[in-house]
């Protein structure tokens, strides 16, 4: 009965993505990348040269992007919402 109530909580959390329209709209210009990881989780992948920073979540079709500058959102797109 554990393995069986261990295994339908892991299997929640795999189907339960923080991608979503209903996020993404949650984003803002000038948030931290504290605020968008709040509201995201980590990201999936992020890339970084000098002060600007892009970061991604989610994989192919649902995804969104955010780029820094300064810490600061000052660009996000999604596909697939």
């Amino acid at each position: 009965m554990r393995r069986f109530i261990l295994l339908f909580a892991l299997l929640s959390l795999i189907g339960c993505s923080k991608v979503t329209q209903e996020n993404y709209d949650k984003l803002k210009m000038g948030q931290t990348y504290g605020d968008v990881e709040a509201i995201l989780g980590k990201p999936d992948q992020c890339e970084a040269v000098l002060v600007a920073k892009n970061c991604r979540w989610g994989k192919e079709p649902k995804v969104i992007t955010v780029n820094f500058v300064g810490d600061k959102v000052i660009l996000f797109t999604s596909s697939g919402l």
